[in-house]
């Protein structure tokens, strides 16, 4: 018996779900385009196996991790590494042992069907994880890791992956990406230019991240312009490595259009240090619009992912570091942040800028209309917490009638858990295909059209978003 149900997440109704269907048979095997993640590109560089099953699924995954805190399970029991190096759990027999007694924690999340479709379509387990086949499941993903066709080169042309982007730091050297072009594999892996880390005051070793950035580029990042002009050259470097977009964390979505002076003379109250709360927050707003107006010159798509509090928990951030968990949605102004930088920009031709929220009551009251007005805005995905099923499903029915399906950008993973590929685009082609199926049955879209959209939200509409 599949462990899979091969019409999950199709509707009840059987008319629908025949509709759903043949939504779904129409573009299951489309490739997959994943246009923002956080793979790591030294797997594709070096093309080694996969350490262990524990590596792959729990490690590095804090969609797996942060479940089993929230039930007491601490982080050193799941081998999540420690800032201060100090000890945690080195074995992953261990480590997995730990995961499958808790599976069941799992029911009902997206998580559960990501891993059970990786367990059943990428390493053909045929019974359900739990305490009692903990060591079977770790036996058999670990056999087959060592085989030449589970290594992260073959297992990319499996998925049909037809591009992955990763997410780089701007004072990345991105050593990774040159070794797979310079490999002759064929695999499209390109970058994706990160600024936070010298673009955001508050950032742990601003001043000294803003000297390497002047090191890299030959700039003189004291002043204003040479701090833009590194910037520019950091962005060229991107490109030329494969680039098609930038992407920035931030609180929330407050921007600013300072006059030069005024923004230069910020910089230098940055640049000296000591800034407060309010000057950090109007740099970051002030360096988006700045990204917008080079994204202009250079082509560049600019991605704003706001509306997390990131790293919540004190006591984890000092212990484990950031990213392991503990980022929580808080409401964002999207109206009124987002203005300053569409007055300057959100006109012109030729500029996108995709929106990522965690604060779902802005897709119907902000972001959809904003989306459904300004030529430069594109509603990103649901993202996160929210790339669910019912999570498409509500961001679908809370936007479509005000701004389209074609002012969206289709569907992207943002992972780093590289088996969860598939199964996240699966779970998205298939919420669509439902979503889709009820506008046909009740008379509001015809078949025909539905399977065109289905198509353009699998790959037409990523591809043309983010210029691939």
């Amino acid at each position: 018996m599949p462990l899979t149900d091969p019409d999950r997440l199709f509707p009840s109704d059987p008319a629908a779900r025949a509709v759903a269907r043949r939504l779904h048979d129409g573009i299951a095997g489309l490739p997959i385009v994943s246009p923002h993640g956080h793979c790591d590109p030294r797997w594709f560089a070096e093309n080694t196996r996969f350490p262990n099953p524990a590596e792959l699924f729990v490690v590095p995954d804090h969609y797996v991790f942060r479940m089993l805190v929230s039930q007491g399970v601490p982080h050193a029991d799941l081998g999540v590494p420690r800032v201060d190096g100090g000890p945690v759990e080195q074995d992953p027999r261990a480590i997995w042992r730990r995961f499958a007694e808790h599976f069941h924690l799992f029911r009902g999340t997206p998580s559960e069907i990501w891993l059970t479709h990786a367990f059943e379509h990428v390493f053909g387990l045929e019974v359900p994880l739990s305490a009692e086949t903990a060591e079977a499941h770790y036996d058999a993903i670990d056999a087959q890791l060592a085989l030449p066709e589970f290594t992260p080169r073959a297992l990319f042309d499996r998925f049909g992956i037809e591009v992955l982007a990763t997410t780089d730091g701007a004072l990345d050297d991105l050593r990774w990406h040159r070794a797979i072009r310079d490999s002759g594999w064929g695999g499209r892996v390109i970058p994706t230019y990160r600024p936070d880390a010298v673009v955001d005051p508050e950032t742990p070793g601003f001043a000294q991240n803003l000297d390497l950035l002047g090191a890299l580029t030959g700039e003189d990042t004291a002043h204003w312009a040479g701090y833009l002009a590194a910037h520019r050259g950091r962005r060229r470097y991107f490109r030329d490595h494969g680039a098609t977009a930038t992407d920035h964390g931030h609180p929330d979505a407050h921007t600013l259009d300072l006059p030069t002076d005024a923004a230069a003379a910020l910089f230098a109250r940055i640049r000296a240090g000591g800034c407060s709360t309010e000057e950090a927050r109007a740099f970051r707003g002030q360096m988006l619009t700045e990204m917008a107006r080079m994204s202009l010159e250079d082509g560049l798509v600019l991605q704003i992912h706001a509306g997390s509090w990131r790293n919540h928990s004190a006591p984890v951030l000092a212990m484990h570091g950031r990213d392991t968990g503990f980022d929580i949605p808080t409401r964002t102004d999207w109206v009124g942040g987002l203005k300053p930088l569409l007055d300057a920009v959100g006109m012109e031709p030729g500029l996108t800028v995709i929106l990522f929220t965690l604060d779902e009551a802005t897709y119907g009251r902000e972001l959809a209309p904003l989306a459904g007005a300004w030529p430069a805005l594109r509603l990103g995905p649901p993202w996160w917490f929210f790339d669910s099923a019912e999570g498409i499903r509500r961001f679908r029915e809370a936007t479509t009638e005000t701004c389209g399906f074609y002012n969206t950008v289709g569907f992207n993973d943002d992972t780093r858990a590289f088996c969860s590929i598939p199964a996240r685009h699966d779970v998205a082609r298939r919420a669509d295909c439902a979503y889709l199926a009820g506008l046909v049955t009740t008379g509001r879209m015809t078949e025909d059209a539905a399977h065109e959209v289905a198509q353009e939200l699998a790959v037409g509409l990523a591809r043309a978003a983010y210029r691939l």
